[in-house]
């Protein structure tokens, strides 16, 4: 499901993106990497790469975080921008987890999923029902071997 337009950006102002037709539902990511990067579980939205404009596109800085990912964000501000697969079907998508805190109005957007499930620590508890994905259930459907780091 999409929306309309949306946009936003990193706390500093200087990435900013734009797009049309932007999703309606984000998701959680509660594995090691995404509590360290974020301080908490990584809530994104998965979009389609062609369809963002972005501003300010010398601010972005990337790190190849595993075998088959990288991780963004703003070098001047340090705000988290998107998740992108390297490697497995999903590098072949054209698609990349944006951060739903980077969005200037989240109305209408709806908590859909959560994966890596069996990670999540003890005090996370979101409310409400949705698709729950363990570690292994998700690399599955990310295409990637059980072992993957």
């Amino acid at each position: 499901m999409t929306v309309s337009e949306r946009q936003g950006g990193c706390m500093c102002g200087a990435v900013r993106f734009r797009m049309a037709q932007a999703p309606a539902t984000f998701g959680a990511c509660h594995c090691e990497m995404c509590r360290r990067w974020t301080g908490s579980a990584f809530l994104a939205t998965t979009v389609a790469e062609d369809a963002l404009s972005w501003e300010g596109e010398a601010q972005i800085r990337t790190l190849q975080s595993s075998d088959w990912a990288e991780r963004a964000w703003c070098k001047r501000c340090g705000s988290i921008l998107y998740f992108r697969f390297t490697d497995g079907p999903r590098a072949q998508d054209g698609t990349i987890d944006l951060s739903i805190g980077l969005f200037d109005d989240l109305s209408g957007m709806e908590f859909t999923s959560e994966i890596y499930i069996d990670h999540k620590p003890d005090a996370f508890a979101y409310a409400g029902e949705r698709k729950r994905l363990t570690r292994n259930e998700a690399l599955a459907r990310f295409g990637l071997p059980g072992d993957a780091q």
